[in-house]
């Protein structure tokens, strides 16, 4: 659509009041730039974990339908405030929530996916002059229930909506000012990136960045959509992220970490085929998500599995491969939540010899043991000690900043 931009605005960027009519003030500035506007907004700041507080002082174990259900309103909330906000300024906005829109999603509660977005209320509300305010973060299943997107999906239905509108240009407001190399509140060194690639941001996202959602990045790169993160509080300009990115060039465009991680080893399996599939196939039918597969030989002709899982679903999954134990055929099971992961991305990896040395060479040098490697042509993860996290992940940037200002392989070549 013409002349449309969509805009994302976290829950930071919402908190209070004094916030809200900040962030109606920078929308209003686009507005006078000739542009029509879809807004799209998450709960206010800490709202959700106040909620679900809420919920476990009900019941531990409290029902997924109804915990949907209760979350949702943190984002309807804050949609209500910022139309209201517009409107006091004397703009035309309505506030709408995923019902209200038409965003269909699948009925996985806590992780649902979106599957189509009905355009017919957006464009008529764009064309009657108004600021349409979305609610982000949930959709409706197809017996009419809500369902919300996981943590931080808000990111998604904004690239969704930018998606099926063909916007011009999808921001995400946030309160950093970009991409960095690293999370700067752990690596101080760390730069920012004026852009970085669909594929590199994803494996970042993927693996611990917090800054983009994964599931919109991906889907953004599906749809080339033109995405910037940018900050509602500095104004400075932001990351393009994009299909080519000059930093495709690095070896290393940036590191991230996850705490949330914790790992499983069956081991003791027999040699032969379908041994995997018995493993994983009744994880993902719960829909657990499982990272950083490794298989090695054990003791004699037997075979070890080792992968990890997101922390809050150990207990699931655990339970499940016990459940399985007679049709999986292993000897034991074992875990471990005190493990974090540190992965380095870089599209020029591939093209680069020395990557994972120098990567090894860091960890060495701080004296952190590595539990775990897996690698791929524009990755390389290490599991470590948790304790060990913020030491490891300023060394090995410490050892790649050079990288990150200057084109690594011709420094090579000179």
């Amino acid at each position: 659509m013409e002349n449309l931009i969509v805009q994302k605005y976290g829950g930071t960027s919402v908190a209070n009041a004094e916030r809200i009519m900040h962030v109606a003030n920078i929308i209003s500035n686009t507005c006078e730039k000739g542009k029509r506007v879809v807004v799209v907004v998450s709960a206010q700041g800490h709202t959700t974990d106040r909620l679900v507080e809420k919920a476990r002082g009900i019941s531990s174990d409290a029902n997924r339908r109804e915990l949907d259900m209760l979350l949702v309103t943190g984002e309807q909330q804050s949609a209500a405030l910022m139309a209201m906000a517009l409107q006091s300024m004397g703009h035309s906005a309505v506030s709408l929530n995923a019902a209200q829109v038409g965003i269909e999603a699948t009925s996985v509660h806590g992780n649902a996916q979106i599957k189509r977005i009905q355009t017919k209320r957006l464009i008529e509300e764009l064309e009657k002059g108004n600021i349409v305010i979305v609610a982000g973060f949930q959709g409706i299943n197809r017996f009419g229930d809500m369902t919300t997107l996981g943590r931080g999906a808000s990111d998604t239905t904004a690239v969704a909506l930018a998606a099926v509108l063909e916007a011009e240009l999808c921001e995400i407001y946030t309160d950093v000012d970009g991409i960095y190399t690293a999370d700067p509140r752990i690596v101080p060194s760390a730069k920012k990136l004026d852009e970085i690639s669909y594929d590199d941001m994803l494996e970042l996202a993927s693996s611990g960045a917090g800054v983009l959602h994964n599931r919109a990045v991906e889907m953004a790169k599906r749809y080339n959509v033109n995405l910037v993160l940018r900050s509602s509080m500095s104004g400075i300009p932001g990351t393009s992220i994009k299909e080519e990115s000059k930093v495709e060039r690095l070896a290393v465009s940036g590191l991230s970490i996850d705490r949330n991680v914790a790992r499983i080893s069956v081991t003791g399996l027999p040699d032969k085929p379908g041994v995997a599939h018995s493993i994983f196939n009744p994880l993902a039918k719960a829909k657990l998500n499982v990272d950083v597969i490794l298989l090695s030989v054990g003791e004699g002709d037997n075979r070890d599995y080792c992968f990890t899982v997101h922390k809050q679903d150990l207990k699931t999954a655990c339970e499940i491969l016990e459940a399985n134990k007679e049709n999986i055929g292993y000897e034991s099971l074992n875990s471990d939540e005190n493990l974090a992961k540190l992965t380095i991305v870089g599209a020029g990896m591939a093209n680069n010899s020395g990557v994972a040395s120098a990567m090894f060479e860091a960890l060495y040098e701080c004296g952190v043991n590595i539990e775990t490697i897996c690698t791929s042509e524009i990755k390389i993860t290490v599991l470590i000690g948790q304790q060990y996290i913020t030491k490891a992940a300023k060394a090995v940037h410490d050892k790649f900043e050079p990288m990150f200002s200057k084109d690594y392989t011709e420094t090579e070549e000179t």
